[in-house]
């Protein structure tokens, strides 16, 4: 909106309950690119009629951070740099897009991105990556289930570090280009330790989804949290399910048992709820899973697609 308008009021932002997620690394960003900022009545009022580029740095690499000072920096007069930006995949993805519109962004991936001011910008058809959460999810729903699926449209690197925990879990992944082939015959093995960090590191948006997995796994597992501190809402409701799961702080014991039986549980979360989904796949019985509309904010139609891979699942709302 900055960008475009220069002057901007919104409300604070929400999204999943998953821990404090503080917006001033944003405001510090803005204020940066001399961008004058008060907050009123619950409001955030940013005037940058003189934004202009400046130097930029992160405390820490967020994502949302580092995409929001991109997108207002392409507008901005003279240069941008921002130091420690965030590296994962669609930083990357974000700095084609506005390249094609005619910006010129350099670095993303790196210690540094570069921007450098554009008087304008002009309309462009432009197809996005694909989303590497849900191929996790996907992938990662195979192995709860003993199944064997092909992805297609998937960049493999993009989700290395969830491949190679799968591959300790004996659940048998092939690569070929832009296609992942998962196959798991048998009961999967728990996985030592998993612990997620920035990319390229073990992605907190799959953290969920593999802790399900390994609620039906041969062997104990832990997983050290580091991302977001309340991001374990899904146990209590796995714990429901039969799961055998001690939380201390950020950390989960995860020891696997033989079954797990369904039951009525509730989404808290996005992923939180795909777990969830996916300990129903595995389990014995009916699950009832409330609260979808969180799984919707982060996957198109996940039934439809769980149900052509062979899932009895049904919306009924």
């Amino acid at each position: 909106i900055l960008a475009r308008f220069r002057v901007a009021r919104v409300a604070y932002p929400g999204g999943c309950d998953i821990g404090i997620r503080p917006i001033d690394l944003h405001l510090k960003g803005l204020k940066a690119l001399n961008v004058k900022i008060t907050e009123k009545d619950g409001f955030i009022v940013c005037d940058g009629r003189d934004m202009a580029g400046g130097i930029v740095h992160l405390d820490s690499p967020s994502v949302g951070a580092t995409e929001n000072i991109m997108l207002a920096a392409v507008r901005a007069k003279g240069a941008t740099r921002i130091i420690n930006p965030a590296k994962e995949p669609e930083i990357a993805d974000l700095q084609n897009f506005i390249n094609a519109l005619g910006g010129k962004v350099s670095g993303a991936g790196t210690g540094s991105i570069y921007i450098e001011g554009a008087d304008s910008l002009s309309g462009v058809e432009y197809t996005p990556i694909p989303d590497r959460i849900a191929a996790g999810t996907y992938i990662t729903a195979c192995g709860i289930c003993s199944g064997k699926i092909k992805l297609t449209n998937v960049v493999p690197d993009h989700i290395y570090s969830l491949i190679t925990k799968l591959r300790e879990a004996n659940i048998n992944i092939t690569i070929d280009k832009n296609e992942i082939t998962a196959d798991c015959a048998r009961r999967p093995q728990s996985v030592q330790i998993i612990e997620t960090a920035p990319h390229p590191g073990f992605a907190t948006d799959l953290q969920a989804q593999t802790a399900a997995l390994q609620t039906i796994s041969d062997g104990t597992s832990m997983i050290i949290e580091n991302i977001f501190e309340s991001r374990y809402k899904y146990v209590p409701e796995l714990i429901k399910m039969g799961a055998n799961i001690t939380v201390r702080d950020r950390m989960a014991i995860i020891r696997g048992v033989s079954t797990l039986h369904g039951g009525d549980v509730t989404a808290k979360d996005l992923r939180g709820g795909a777990a969830l989904v996916l300990a129903g796949l595995a389990a014995d019985g009916t699950t009832a899973v409330d609260g979808v509309h969180h799984i919707d904010r982060g996957y198109y139609k996940l039934e439809r697609t769980l149900s052509l891979l062979g899932a009895d699942i049904v919306r009924t709302y």
